[in-house]
């Protein structure tokens, strides 16, 4: 015979592993220090500035 599933906790669970799933995405994006963030951005400003740098003109 099929396992007797409840609902209700499937529904939660399935709730809950939304919720953590989104968490740690939030986490990941919003959770880092000023430090990091800046150095982020610095980090992205010498890439475009080397990526323009590099352009050939026609």
């Amino acid at each position: 015979m099929a396992e007797i599933v409840n609902l209700r906790r499937a529904r939660k669970a399935k709730a809950r592993a939304t919720a953590e799933a989104t968490a740690t995405a939030n986490r990941a994006a919003f959770g880092r220090t000023k430090a990091e963030k800046d150095a982020a951005q610095a980090e992205a400003a010498k890439r475009d500035r080397t990526l323009d740098g590099a352009k050939l003109d026609d």
